[in-house]
C-alpha cells in the first residue's frame, strides 16, 4: 500500500468520498492507534476495544459520504466509537443485568520526566490510587464514564463533546458535572488516597 503521509485529513476524506480506496486505507492507518486507545478507555479491555474499532471503521466506511466536514474527522470518528460503545452496552443490558466489575484503564501509559527514584511506599500508594480511580470510573453509568473519558482523558472541549454526542453544550456541562459528582461519591471512602 502506498502511504499518503503528506496529504491532509480533509483531502483524504474528500478522496475517500470520491471512492478512493487508497485514501480510505490511509485514514484507517492514520487513526487506528488513537481510535483503539479511545475505545480501550471506554470499554476497559483489549478484545472489546478491538471490536469497537473494527465496528467503528466499518461505520466510517459505509457513512463517509454523509460526513459533511463541518468538524474534524477525529471528532466524527470519536462520536462513532462512542455510539458503538453505547449501542453495545444497551444490547448487553437487554441480554443480562450489567455488572459493575468491568475495569476501565484511564491511563495505561506513564512516562516519567524525573530522575528521582520513587520509594516503594509512594509507588504502592500511586498504584492503589490508580486502581481505586479505575474501579470508580468503571462503576459510573456508561454515559457518565464516556463524559469523564472524553473530557479528562482525551482532553476534548465542551464544544467537541457536544458535537460528538449531538447534544447542547449546557447538557454536556450538566452531564459532566453529574459524572464528577458520582465519581467523587464513589471515591469518598478512599479520601485518604487523594488528599495530600
Amino acid at each position: 500500500m502506498v502511504t499518503l503521509p503528506d496529504v491532509s485529513d480533509a483531502r483524504l476524506v474528500e478522496r475517500a468520498q470520491s471512492g478512493d480506496r487508497e485514501a480510505m486505507d490511509e485514514i484507517v492507518a492514520r487513526y487506528h492507534t488513537r481510535a483503539y486507545q479511545f475505545a480501550y478507555r471506554l470499554a476497559g479491555n483489549a478484545d472489546d476495544a478491538s471490536d469497537l474499532v473494527a465496528e467503528a471503521f466499518i461505520r466510517v466506511y459505509t457513512a463517509i459520504q454523509r460526513f459533511r466536514r463541518e468538524s474534524q474527522f477525529s471528532t466524527w470518528l470519536f462520536r462513532i466509537i462512542t455510539n458503538c460503545f453505547l449501542d453495545r452496552r444497551k444490547k448487553e443490558q437487554r441480554r443480562q443485568t450489567q455488572t459493575l466489575d468491568d475495569a476501565l484503564v484511564v491511563d495505561d501509559e506513564r512516562v516519567s520526566t524525573s530522575v528521582d527514584v520513587e520509594s516503594p511506599s509512594k509507588s504502592s500508594e500511586r498504584n492503589e490510587r490508580q486502581r481505586v480511580m479505575e474501579d470508580a470510573i468503571a462503576k459510573l453509568p456508561e454515559y457518565q464514564r464516556a463524559m469523564i473519558v472524553m473530557f479528562h482523558v482525551e482532553m476534548l472541549s465542551y464544544e467537541e463533546i457536544a458535537h460528538l454526542l449531538d447534544t447542547p453544550i449546557g447538557t454536556v456541562k450538566s452531564r459532566l458535572n453529574r459524572a464528577r459528582l458520582g465519581l467523587r461519591e464513589l471515591l469518598e471512602p478512599h479520601e485518604e488516597l487523594f488528599v495530600k
